[in-house]
């Protein structure tokens, strides 16, 4: 793994320890959260929805907070929003030691959680190349993502063992702490002002000024080939194949296993990523055809995940799926960042957040119904299935994306027309 990011920018290392806490949080959270849904209501589509409440303001946040990003430094951006993030947690914890906790409640939390999520996920992703630069975009990516993929491991098996020990409480005590690490890990962090200047006015509170910044993004999307396949091809991945809403249901019908299995499922697919990682340093060198195939190792390893009966097999192929995850995601994020003037940036990072948030809690909801109305199994084979067939299509409409590459500044090649 290329770790020049680490070496060359404090700024970065102090990023980069910040984020691995808060995720390890959020993580443990998450199976906290799957587990009391279920043990509540007994239902996949219950696990399914819970992702999609948080999903809706998430998006309105992210689209707020990628115009915030490019006009306002992004440290005290994200400082801002890290502290009311705590009361989300806390909602959780007090709800979790009630006799009889509240699924509203639940809901409630997870809304807040995704709403300030949204207002600074943007920055945190725009204030990356300020502190490697361009050429460190995809060792930086690939750092990123195996933090992201670390705490995947340790996250959902800590909060597997939580669950089943101490209790619900104690996960959502530690997702709380995690918050309070990041947010004095930014504290040290120098002020991130934008490059360069967005585009246009930049004073006066309007809603219309908002929309026209927005609007701003959504129009270089639409003109980039290439960075509409990248966010088209992310979207199959997740619409089709997300596999957590049922992980609850497999562990209890089908697996035999409760809290501890349910954490091993939600940990599996980090394990193969941060396989992934540890050789990613040939990802610098790669592009478009490398991230297909990683998706569609994503889709078929979660259809043989659905047709496997044995739980060390299923984890196998879990991993496997992470790791064309951790490459698919390590690619895009990449492309994304290389194809997008810094001035941008912000409002492009937040469309592609509202994607890779949307399109997983809808994949989530989606097959949490359909395996109501069939077997989680059918869901999970019929979901990769579709996620394969989603992703060739996306590939033989977007020549763009088959030739990308970050081994040179990115022109708009013939192809990359508006769409």
């Amino acid at each position: 793994m290329d770790l020049s990011p680490l070496r060359h920018s404090r700024d970065f290392r102090l990023l980069y320890a910040g984020f691995i806490g808060v995720l390890i949080g959020t993580l443990v959270t998450t199976v906290a959260v799957a587990v009391q849904v279920w043990d509540l209501t007994g239902s996949p589509l219950q696990t399914g929805l819970v992702s999609l409440a948080r999903a809706v303001p998430l998006v309105a946040g992210t689209l707020i907070g990628g115009v915030l990003a490019d006009r306002m430094d992004r440290r005290k951006l994200l400082i801002a929003t890290r502290f009311p993030l705590v009361a989300s947690a806390a909602v959780l914890a007090i709800n979790a030691v009630l006799p009889d906790p509240h699924l509203w409640a639940i809901y409630l939390a997870t809304a807040m959680t995704g709403l300030l999520a949204g207002l600074g996920g943007p920055a945190m992703l725009a204030a990356v190349p300020a502190l490697v630069g361009t050429d460190r975009l995809a060792a930086a990516g690939a750092l990123t993502a195996a933090s992201v993929q670390l705490a995947a491991l340790l996250g959902p098996a800590l909060g597997g063992i939580l669950v089943a020990g101490p209790g619900l409480a104690a996960c959502y005590a530690l997702d709380a702490a995690g918050i309070l690490a990041f947010t004095v890990a930014l504290l040290f962090l120098p002020p991130l002002p934008p490059q360069g200047h967005a585009d246009g006015p930049k004073t006066g509170a309007g809603i219309r000024r908002a929309l026209a910044s927005i609007a701003d993004g959504v129009r270089f999307v639409r003109g980039r080939r290439l960075v509409l396949g990248l966010l088209l091809i992310d979207a199959a991945a997740m619409v089709f194949t997300m596999p957590q809403s049922l992980y609850p249901a497999l562990a209890d019908q089908e697996f035999g296993g409760g809290p501890a299995v349910v954490g091993l499922l939600y940990a599996a697919p980090a394990l193969g990523a941060l396989v992934g990682a540890a050789t990613s340093g040939w990802t610098g060198r790669a592009g478009g055809h490398a991230l297909i195939a990683a998706v569609l190792l994503w889709g078929a390893s979660l259809t043989g995940f659905g047709l496997a009966t044995y739980l060390p097999l299923a984890l196998a192929l879990l991993a496997l799926a992470g790791l064309g995850d951790l490459i698919s995601e390590t690619l895009r994020s990449a492309l994304l960042q290389h194809s997008t003037p810094d001035d941008l940036r912000g409002r492009v990072s937040s469309l592609w957040l509202v994607q890779a948030t949307v399109s997983p809690a809808l994949g989530n909801a989606v097959i949490g119904l359909f395996a109501e109305l069939t077997t989680p199994r059918t869901a999970l084979v019929a979901g990769g299935l579709g996620c394969v067939l989603a992703t060739l299509t996306i590939a033989a409409a977007f020549p763009a994306l088959r030739r990308a590459t970050l081994a040179t500044p990115s022109p708009v090649a013939a192809d990359d027309r508006p769409a």
